[in-house]
């Protein structure tokens, strides 16, 4: 299995797990013609999409994946903020319900962000182990059993945030609303503290401000914490998702 970054910021989130025959997409926040040329154009083998909540940057295109009669997943609150109670193909997700999308089996989770009914999730499949997805979100209430790949929001760092607000180029009000709807670094580190990380192969830091956020930096962190191999998401990426790197 693979993972293809097709986008991971404000201008456009979008993820496919792919192992050639069929696909996971995560978020439909980017052109829907760049999914396309992802999967070759064989939209047949992707199985479902699943969105976390309805900002444009992960639920714009939405439209067209549900044109292209792929199934699109997401908690009622989503499905009725973007319009779609009664799309057939627009399917309301219970928390903490298990949903069979293809192969892969998706949990959903309640996540805190300043949308209808945000989630997270977790994703299951043979190839991959246990997925841990998470973005948007300023805290996680909930700790998780046999990760085997994480993707997770690490939006900004506290001091670039202040130092952006002081300098003007940030207005005050955009530092309290990233506060309470967006993952800082530190936060981020001290969800993967209360984790058990024995069984993970990747962390991918999803979701940088391209502002507040030092990549480099954010990485070196985060690795030198968990010994794990750490990506920095940016389109175009393709790592090995699988549950073991052997």
């Amino acid at each position: 299995m693979e993972l293809k970054v097709l986008g991971s910021s404000s201008k456009g989130n979008c993820y496919l797990l792919d192992n050639g025959n069929e696909a996971l997409m995560i978020e439909c926040g980017i052109a829907f013609k760049n999914v396309q040329k992802a999967v070759d154009f064989d939209i047949n083998r992707i199985a479902g999409c699943i969105i976390s909540h309805e900002h444009g940057d992960h639920a714009k295109h939405v439209g067209k994946c549900l044109d292209a009669r792929i199934p699109c997943y997401m908690s009622a609150g989503t499905r009725n903020a973007l319009g779609l109670a009664s799309h057939p193909l627009a399917h309301a997700m219970d928390e903490q319900v298990l949903n069979v999308i293809g192969n892969f089996g998706v949990m959903p989770f309640a996540t805190e962000h300043d949308a209808a009914q945000p989630f997270g999730f977790l994703i299951c499949h043979k190839e991959t182990g246990t997925v841990l997805f998470a973005t948007d979100t300023y805290y996680l209430q909930y700790t998780f059993d046999g990760l085997n790949n994480i993707m997770i929001e690490c939006n900004y760092r506290q001091d670039i945030l202040d130092a952006n607000v002081e300098a003007g180029t940030i207005p005050a009000k955009l530092r309290a609303r990233t506060m309470k709807s967006h993952c800082s670094l530190d936060t981020c580190k001290e969800i993967l503290a209360a984790n058990d990380l024995s069984g993970v192969h990747n962390i991918v830091l999803i979701h940088l401000s391209d502002a507040n956020a030092n990549a480099v930096q954010f990485q070196e962190e985060i690795q030198r914490q968990t010994l794990k191999t750490v990506n920095v998401a940016s389109p175009g990426m393709i790592i090995n998702f699988n549950k073991s790197p052997f």
